[in-house]
């Protein structure tokens, strides 16, 4: 860390000087760049910014996904040529990606807010261990933009979970287990619905599977929201008990679940003004 006056106090660098992660302006650096919620104009201006000017630009593309743009849309308008990286390029073998981050800038893209998913926290973290500075350019994210759109007050959420495709004979139990403790605490439950390739579970997938470990565990879920394409235009917010939101249509993806607690009378009227409780 390099220190500055006669007691040893840093000196100010300006805006883009941090030391302690190991880069100054105009050094090579690894940038996570959010994209947001919904469509390539979502970015910030700073993160196109950065995008425009990097040597290399990766996607990560399957912890989550721009619905309303495809990925030439994304090329076009940026300016650059996008590369792919699997799952396996991000948390099983990610060298020959931070090799070139090592010597270039690159930027890497992922929708929503780059730390909120633990793979780009993990990715992060052995970027610094291997030399290479990095930043984060942050995005919208579903985590706050669900609360905007069904009403429900953020500090009343607790540990949120994934409903994943069962597979074969494997059928996790987790989800419910952790929309139990919620409840039992007062807590609401956001549920990140499994994405597989080109398959994205839907919430009437999701609400019949939770219906389902609830009939294997003993446990109720009295009230579902869904939101579809938050971000968009024309989301879909719907309220309702498991047949209600099972028979409504929330059109294409993303969609996303919550499992409300109690309700505030706040958070109830606001549900039952735009989500049709």
């Amino acid at each position: 860390m390099r220190k500055g006056g006669a007691n040893g106090e840093r000196r100010h660098q300006g805006p883009w000087y941090f030391p302690e992660f190991g880069w100054e302006r105009g050094g090579v650096v690894l940038t996570f760049v959010g994209l947001g919620l919904y469509d390539l104009r979502d970015v910030s201006v700073k993160g196109l910014d950065c995008i425009r000017n990097a040597d290399a630009v990766y996607l990560e593309a399957y912890t989550s996904r721009l619905s309303g743009s495809t990925l030439r849309e994304m090329e076009e308008f940026y300016g650059k040529e996008i590369l792919i990286l699997s799952r396996h390029d991000v948390e099983v073998d990610p060298e020959l990606f931070l090799e070139r981050a090592a010597t270039t800038d690159v930027v890497l893209l992922m929708g929503g807010d780059p730390m909120v998913s633990t793979t780009h926290t993990d990715l992060r973290i052995r970027a610094c261990l291997k030399g290479v500075a990095s930043k984060v350019i942050h995005g919208s994210s579903i985590s706050t933009a669900v609360c905007g759109l069904t009403g429900l007050q953020n500090y009343r959420f607790g540990k949120s979970c994934s409903l994943p495709f069962p597979h074969g004979s494997w059928f996790p139990m987790t989800p419910v287990g952790v929309i139990a403790e919620n409840l039992s605490n007062d807590l609401h439950t956001l549920v990140y619905l499994d994405i597989q390739d080109d398959r994205f579970m839907t919430i009437p997938e999701a609400v019949a599977l939770l219906e389902e470990m609830a009939g294997r565990t003993g446990v109720t879920i009295p009230l579902y929201i869904g939101v579809s394409r938050a971000g968009s235009d024309t989301p879909v917010i719907r309220a309702g008990d498991a047949r209600t939101l099972r028979s409504t249509d929330f059109g294409p993806p993303l969609h996303i679940l919550v499992i409300p607690a109690s309700l505030h009378v706040m958070e109830r009227e606001y549900l039952e003004l735009f989500a049709d409780l």
